[in-house]
């Protein structure tokens, strides 16, 4: 039996700590057999703990202390700290954990309700157990969200090689804005929303690349933004953001232009990290059958 959790992005811009998307990259853990301690098999490095101290594990024991201990297999495509959602794909796999191991049947919204309490709010989690696109809010410790289906539209991701914690990205955003600036950063957040709504990918797009909330202070910690932005825009694409807190910046394109824009993200970025084509992943957390 296989767990699997899609990784995610979230904000696409203007959407602020509540737009979020599910992608297909995949973090997947094989329950293998019970065991006398809990271990997680993975070849993801030593800082990324093999025992009871691993965030899957914890996660699910939180919720289920009484788990017997059981040897798992662990396999991830989602890089950590780059804006993918692999802290959200991880507190989701360990809810799942629980919940098979523990005969819990829980519904995906009380699965989304443990994970939004954890991270906070459901910007991520949501997609990550829903799948698709979904935009949500957490209000007086209740979350409030919509999934609805996302645009047809080719997706490039910029991996860069190095990481960007999220307190360091969330560091420099300021701690107020002006009630006029506030006003305007929320309409181009409606009209976002409204466009994707509306399968409007160019004017999606263009909302995107105008986000007032957090984009402009985050920049000078993502220098090649701007000039991936101006080098796909060039090339037809829709839009160039960054994926939650960075550094990984996502490109929307339509189907014609996405190869060359690849190719010339190849050339220009291929030895500073991963240039991978992405979908939108539709299922979201799912247990799967060997």
């Amino acid at each position: 039996m296989k767990i699997r959790v899609p990784a995610t992005s979230a904000n696409l811009g203007p959407g602020f700590d509540s737009c979020g998307l599910a992608l297909t990259l995949y973090l997947t853990i094989a329950i293998v057999s019970t065991s006398e301690a809990w271990r997680i098999d993975h070849e993801l490095g030593k800082e990324i703990p093999d025992d009871k101290n691993n965030l899957i594990i914890q996660t699910a024991l939180n919720l289920v202390p009484e788990l017997k201990p059981h040897h798992l297999k662990m396999t991830c495509d989602i890089p950590a700290a780059r804006g993918l959602g692999s802290s959200s794909a991880a507190i989701i796999a360990g809810i799942e954990l629980a919940n098979y191991l523990g005969k819990l049947n829980l519904s995906k919204e009380h699965k989304v309700t443990l994970a939004a309490k954890i991270e906070g709010h459901p910007d991520n989690v949501a997609p990550a157990v829903f799948g698709n696109f979904v935009v949500g809010a957490k209000l007086d410790e209740a979350d409030f969200y919509v999934r609805h289906l996302f645009p047809t539209c080719e997706i490039i991701a910029y991996i860069p090689d190095h990481e960007l914690l999220t307190s360091e990205s969330r560091a420099v955003l300021p701690e107020n804005l002006f009630y006029q600036e506030a006003v305007k950063a929320s309409a181009i957040s409606n009209v976002l929303i409204a466009a994707i709504l509306q399968n409007d990918m160019p004017l999606a797009g263009e909302m995107m690349e105008r986000d007032m909330w957090h984009e402009r202070y985050r920049a000078k910690l993502i220098p090649d933004l701007q000039h991936i932005r101006s080098l796909t825009k060039s090339l037809g694409a829709y839009a160039a953001c960054l994926s939650g807190a960075g550094p990984t910046i996502l490109i929307f394109s339509s189907r014609t232009v996405a190869d060359t824009i690849v190719e010339k993200l190849q050339i220009e970025y291929g030895q500073q990290g991963k240039i991978i084509k992405l979908g939108v992943e539709g299922s979201g957390s799912e247990v799967l059958n060997d």
